[in-house]
Formats: structure tokens, C-alpha cells, sequence
């Protein structure tokens, strides 16, 4: 027969509370209220504790998918859109960007991507005298505008969004160059209970003996007022198993490294190692990417304030890279045709690419054919968010051969993001490299973020190859390896592998 009194003993002041507030019928747990103002984590966290009990059941698990505005969309709901602003501001006429920054009042840095947006819509375009309105296309502005007031307070199911409001949001929550995010997409997972029948007796007793509290821990305020008297107490169960204890072990991170590694090698590639603070020489310029370029600037780079230079270079490297920009040496190319500033070749960086390690190789004289390989940390600016960090590891690789050719570099990304990166969609983008042709950009999903950029890839082009002393054909990539690590151990922010928090790190899958 079941002894409710003696089950009924074992439960804390919380768990009967709450028993005794259920309802009958099936509930999920956002439905569920407590007189005794439980907060929404404290009633989740109980309700498992009853779950364990068998005093209810789980039914059933509803999986939605939530849509809210970030403080970035509440900025633009109070301040306004900027585009609507700047198509304003243009329908007076042309206007340089220096102007257009003052008057919208956003920084150059911020403007310049939301320019660049608009100008793929085609509703600007760049002229000699300024930025020109083409089209005033205000319509889609205006609903993400609507948009953004109809989420102010609350959230909503992607179910509940028209088609239109939907396109906005999956093309809005994705960061979009150095703008911030202003939708946030999130999972909620919510579980629907049922009371079994023990847990229906066990109510039932509480309420019919009108049974309000169990003392779990008795104080010296108790004894002093005598509060204890007539009082039921929770039994201690000497039975149940202690948490084991936590043990040193190595980051799941540094595991995932190690395990990238020997898989690699496995496979016949070579390690290669590089310097983490690089001449501009290894950096950019054996990599054909002309001084002028716009990835090269403070605002992407970080540049090493004591000694300001490298005190040694290889002269005739230097002289072959050098006549490769100015007018492409022997290669067949016509170069980027200015005047090579061999200066600022010398000046030091933080690595901001791990394929300067795979210009270093090309220049030692590597074995032919020969595959290789680095785990390099690279450094460039960029606003921290889930997706983004200052810095980060990039799995650089190369191949040599005769016969090499993109197909064979196309199955060996598709085997990275299978194996590796742990995701079974991928797609390859056409892009721009100023080392590689054909470049390609290797996009996959994560289970939960959705499409995201794991790195480039694409032929070294013959104005890199060449001047290092390479005549055969070279594939090689660069990926990020923090965005494969997130997929595989079961991280939503980038942030975290660098936890100091403990529980997070213990949490995190491991290799």
C-alpha cells in the first residue's frame, strides 16, 4: 500500500508546494503558477525533482523557435532607421560620406557597412561627387521598422510572422559586417507534465492534512522560538550517492586541438609552425595582396608598437615579391602596377591570417608533392559577439602536386565539414582572394545559429607560387576552427571556449 505520509516526509518545502498547486490535468511548465512565488528557473528545477520522484510524468516536448529585439533594436526603434535617413537626407541631392556621417550622426566605421548594404539593394551608388539615391525603396526599412514595434515588450513564434516579417528576420539576425545583430532567433524547449497516480494520492494527502511546510534544515532561530514544535520534518535519505568529485583533466578545447591534429597526421600531412607576430612581408605581401588593400589597415590588423619592424629579411625574396606587385616579374601577370614600399614590408603584425605560415613553407623549399599542415592563432579587430571573436585558430593547409587540381580541394573541405566541423550541410561560394583563383568561401550550419562562414579557400595564384620558388600547383586553405569547435562540443557562443567558468567548461562535449 503506498505510504504517501512517509513519501510525503521526504520532500522539501518547495517540492510541496508546488504538488499541492497542480493542476489535474496534463500542464506544461510555463503554465504553471506558485503561490509561494517560485521564480520561472525555480519551478523548472523542481518540477525535475518531482519528475525523479515519479510523482509526475513527462507527456510530451514542444520545441518553438522565438523571435526578440536585442538593445541594438531598441537603440533603432527610438533613434529610427538609418537608412530611411540617409535616403532622406540624399533626396536633396549628392552627398560625400564625411557630411552624411555628421548629419546622421553615426560614426564612418558604422556607416560604411549599412552603405554598403543599401548599394547591394541597389538604392544607392558611389559617384565622384558622393553617394547618389537610385531607388527610393522605403518599403522594406519601414516594415522592419514595424517590426521592431511589434516586438518592443514582448516576443513572438516564427510561426506567428507573415512571410515578409520572417525574410527580415533571417536576414537581420545574421551580423552584417560590423552591425550589431538587432533580432535575436531563439529555441525554447517547453515539457507538458501529467500527475502519475502517486503523485495525485500524494497531493491529494497534502491538501486533506492541510501540510504547508517541511523543515530540511533546522537553525538556532527555530530552536530559540521553538518554531520546530508540531512541525514535520524532511527525511534525510543516507542512501543516495554524493556528486562525484570534479577532477583536473584538459580543456575540451585543447582536446579538440589534439585531436585535429592527429587526425591530420593520419591522413599524411605535416605540421607546420609560424611565428605569432609576422613582418607585413610573410603577412601580406608574398601573398600578392597589394599595400594599399583595405584589410590592412589599423582597423584590421594589429600592429606591434615595440620593435616597429623586422631587423631581417631574405633581399632576394624581397626583390622577386617586390617586381611581382609592381609589374608581375615572370609570372604573366601585369602586377597591381604602383611602387613597392619595401618599408613597410618590414613592419611587424600579430598574424592576422595562418597563411602567412604557408608562404613561409613555399619559400623552404617543401617536399614535392607534400601536404601540410598548421593550427595557427590569428589576430584581427572585430566587435566580440556569439560568432566573433579578436582572436582565433585557423586550421591553414596545403597541398603540392603536379596533379592537384579544385576538385580535389572541394572533397577535402566537404571531409572537413563532415568529420571535423560535424555538420552535413555545407555550401561552397564564390569569392574573392587577392592570393587565390579560383577562391572559394566554405559555409556550413550550425545546428542552432544556422549558416555560418567557416573560412576561404582556392588555387595559390602564380604571383604567389612563383617568386617563392613553387612551379607546380598548390591548393590551400584557411578555416576556422573555433566555429567547427563550436558544432562539435555543443557550444552557442564562441565566447565560451575561453570560459573561465568552470561549469560551462565541465558541461562542454569533449573529444
Amino acid at each position: 500500500m503506498l505510504d504517501v505520509k512517509k513519501i510525503g516526509a521526504k520532500l522539501s518545502s518547495r517540492e510541496s508546494l508546488l504538488l499541492k498547486n497542480l493542476p489535474k490535468s496534463s500542464f506544461s511548465e510555463t503554465e504553471v503558477t506558485s503561490p509561494g512565488k517560485l521564480s520561472s528557473g525555480e519551478i523548472t528545477g523542481t518540477l525535475g525533482w518531482l519528475k525523479t520522484k515519479d510523482l509526475i510524468k513527462e507527456e510530451k516536448e514542444v520545441r518553438r523557435t522565438l523571435v526578440s529585439i536585442t538593445d541594438r533594436g531598441k537603440e533603432l526603434l527610438e533613434k529610427g532607421m538609418p537608412e530611411l535617413k540617409i535616403m532622406d537626407l540624399l533626396r536633396q541631392g549628392k552627398m560625400d560620406i564625411g557630411r552624411l556621417s555628421h548629419l546622421v550622426n553615426i560614426q564612418k566605421e558604422e556607416l560604411n557597412p549599412i552603405l554598403s548594404s543599401m548599394k547591394k539593394r541597389n538604392v544607392i551608388s558611389f559617384g565622384k561627387g558622393g553617394i547618389i539615391l537610385k531607388l527610393e525603396e522605403k518599403e522594406e526599412y519601414e516594415k522592419t521598422e514595424g517590426l521592431l514595434r511589434k516586438l518592443r515588450n514582448s516576443y513572438l513564434r516564427v510561426e506567428d510572422l507573415s512571410g515578409e516579417e520572417r525574410k527580415i528576420v533571417s536576414m537581420m539576425s545574421r551580423k552584417r559586417g560590423k552591425e550589431k545583430e538587432i533580432f535575436r532567433v531563439r529555441e525554447e524547449v517547453v515539457r507538458h507534465y501529467r500527475l502519475t497516480p502517486q503523485g495525485a494520492a500524494l497531493q491529494n494527502y497534502l491538501l486533506k492534512e492541510g501540510i504547508e511546510e517541511t523543515i530540511s534544515a533546522l537553525t538556532a532561530e527555530m530552536l530559540e522560538n521553538e518554531f520546530w514544535r508540531n512541525r514535520d520534518f524532511k527525511e534525510y535519505n543516507i542512501k543516495i550517492i554524493p556528486p562525484p568529485q570534479q577532477m583536473g583533466r584538459r580543456h575540451p578545447y585543447a582536446l579538440f586541438l589534439s585531436w585535429i591534429r592527429r587526425k591530420l597526421m593520419a591522413m599524411g600531412f605535416k605540421e607546420m609552425k609560424g611565428n605569432i607576430v609576422e613582418p607585413e612581408f610573410w603577412n601580406n605581401d608574398a601573398l600578392f595582396m597589394p599595400q594599399d588593400h583595405p584589410a590592412r589597415e589599423m582597423h584590421d590588423v594589429y600592429f606591434v608598437k615595440e620593435p616597429k619592424t623586422a631587423t631581417e629579411l631574405p633581399g632576394d625574396l624581397v626583390d622577386r615579391v617586390a617586381q611581382t606587385h609592381i609589374n608581375g616579374w615572370q609570372t604573366g601577370s601585369t602586377g597591381w602596377g604602383y611602387k613597392f614600399d619595401k618599408e613597410r614590408t618590414r613592419r611587424l603584425v600579430l598574424r592576422s591570417q595562418g597563411t602567412a605560415i604557408s608562404a613561409r613553407m613555399l619559400a623552404s623549399k617543401p617536399e614535392i608533392p607534400g601536404k601540410y599542415f598548421a593550427i595557427a592563432r590569428c589576430f584581427r579587430y572585430d566587435r566580440v559577439d556569439a560568432t566573433h571573436a579578436p582572436d582565433f585558430y585557423q586550421i591553414e593547409g596545403i597541398v603540392l602536386s603536379q596533379d592537384i587540381n579544385l576538385r580535389h580541394l572541394l572533397e577535402l573541405l566537404r571531409l572537413f565539414a563532415l568529420d571535423i566541423a560535424g555538420s552535413e550541410e555545407i555550401k561552397f561560394v564564390p569569392y574573392y582572394f587577392p592570393f587565390t583563383e579560383p577562391s572559394i568561401e566554405v559555409q556550413f550550419k550550425h545546428p542552432r545559429l544556422g549558416w555560418m562562414e567557416l573560412g576561404g579557400a582556392g588555387m595559390f595564384r602564380k604571383e604567389v607560387t612563383l617568386p617563392l620558388g613553387i612551379d607546380v600547383p598548390v591548393i590551400a586553405w584557411g578555416l576556422g576552427l573555433d566555429r567547427m569547435a563550436m558544432v562539435t562540443l555543443g557550444i552557442r557562443d564562441i565566447r565560451d571556449l575561453f570560459t573561465s567558468d568552470l561549469g560551462k567548461i565541465q558541461r562542454m562535449k569533449s573529444k
